[in-house]
């Protein structure tokens, strides 16, 4: 298998928690203390970290938390960082570049500590946000100066994300608002807001969309589980189904990202729709165990060149090693399965691990863009 391109992935922190309950609070989507007498490292997340994470720095899989933490520690983080990431085995990183609270590295930073290229995927609503910060009330100038933003964001990205899942949820009209209902959106939302303040206004998420699909690059979109901000029934990727039909004939891909519990819907839509793709990321990293019956799950639909992996790692250099380790297992027990000649089992491989996500995003050493 080749070095893997992990396409959808977040910054590091450079000083990592080493208390127990602090590290363990990175294993979880929910921002709440864990229940009484148990811990965040206590899922199946948890004990992929203790299987996978281990032996990276010398000590057996499934050792104790913190026997792992002592060790990271001895060995200081900028070393941890660096043995974690090169475990993992990627080759390319496509770089989340929304905000992320604490110290991270850079985008070039992490490139060097895990042995690989790094790409940036430009998130829109922080553009959205910035661009209102620096216009105050003026409407004109905000819709002007995000304009700009999107158009310069085009030239140094790979692709752009959403997370209008969180903000509003996926059941947003389909069609871009006229120019009447978007002025009429940017001044409420301008008059109403405080300085910081997020993006939940579905009219400008939606311009935003439309926007990123304007520019030709991929966008990708949260689908699926996530923090407790989101509404799962809301973060369904079916809803979308008119959304990707209107942006069709505008040759925008759609990365729906992590899909689960509607890896299924995913799945069909990537069938259906030449311009749709599906992309576990951390869905794979969460479910332990039941990552190779996931993946063939997704399989039963999806055809295999229009799935891609990621990692989702965030914040923890763990997070990237168990995504890599436990896509390449999940991927190798689905894939013993009857039905797959080695030939045809090792081409499946190869299209997920990388090739895929070389094609789509024009990366150096792939094929040209194909399938929207």
């Amino acid at each position: 298998m080749p070095p893997l391109v992990d396409q959808h992935c977040h910054g590091v922190l450079r000083e990592v928690p080493t208390g127990v309950a602090e590290f363990a609070g990175w294993l979880s989507e929910s921002g709440a203390p864990p229940a009484p007498g148990t811990s965040h490292a206590d899922s199946a997340l948890g004990l992929a970290v203790r299987r996978w994470c281990p032996p990276a720095l010398g000590l057996p899989a499934y050792a104790p938390l913190d026997a792992y933490l002592e060790a990271r520690r001895a060995l200081g983080a900028a070393e941890a960082n660096r043995a974690l990431l090169r475990a993992a085995g990627i080759g390319a990183l496509l770089v989340d570049d929304g905000p992320l609270p604490g110290a991270v590295l850079s985008a070039a930073e992490l490139a060097t500590a895990a042995g690989a290229t790094a790409f940036t995927v430009t998130r829109l609503e922080p553009l959205a946000e910035a661009a209102a910060d620096l216009a105050g009330r003026d409407t004109d100038a905000f819709l002007a100066r995000l304009a700009g933003s999107v158009e310069r964001a085009r030239a140094r990205s790979v692709a752009f994300k959403s997370v209008a899942a969180y903000r509003h949820g996926l059941h947003l009209e389909a069609a871009p608002p006229s120019r009447a209902e978007l002025w009429t959106a940017a001044e409420h939302w301008l008059m109403t807001r405080r300085t910081g303040g997020r993006l939940a206004n579905p009219v400008l998420l939606r311009h935003l969309l439309w926007s990123a699909a304007g520019t030709g690059l991929p966008l990708q979109l949260h689908t699926g589980f996530g923090d407790a901000d989101l509404r799962l029934h809301r973060a369904d990727p079916s809803l979308l189904t008119d959304f990707i039909r209107a942006v069709a004939p505008m040759g925008c891909p759609l990365v729906l990202l992590h899909c689960y519990p509607f890896h299924r819907q995913a799945a069909h839509l990537a069938a259906v729709y030449p311009h749709v793709y599906a992309d576990l990321g951390l869905t794979l990293s969460h479910v332990g165990g039941r990552a190779p019956a996931v993946l063939a799950e997704t399989w039963e639909l999806a055809p295999f060149g229009k799935v891609l992996f990621s990692t989702d790692a965030y914040g923890l250099p763990e997070l990237y090693l168990v995504g890599a380790r436990q896509f390449r297992w999940a991927l190798t027990e689905a894939l013993a399965g009857p039905g797959w000649p080695p030939a045809e089992a090792h081409r499946a491989a190869v299209l997920l691990a990388a090739e895929n996500a070389r094609r789509l995003y024009r990366l150096p050493g792939g094929p040209g863009r194909g399938g929207g």
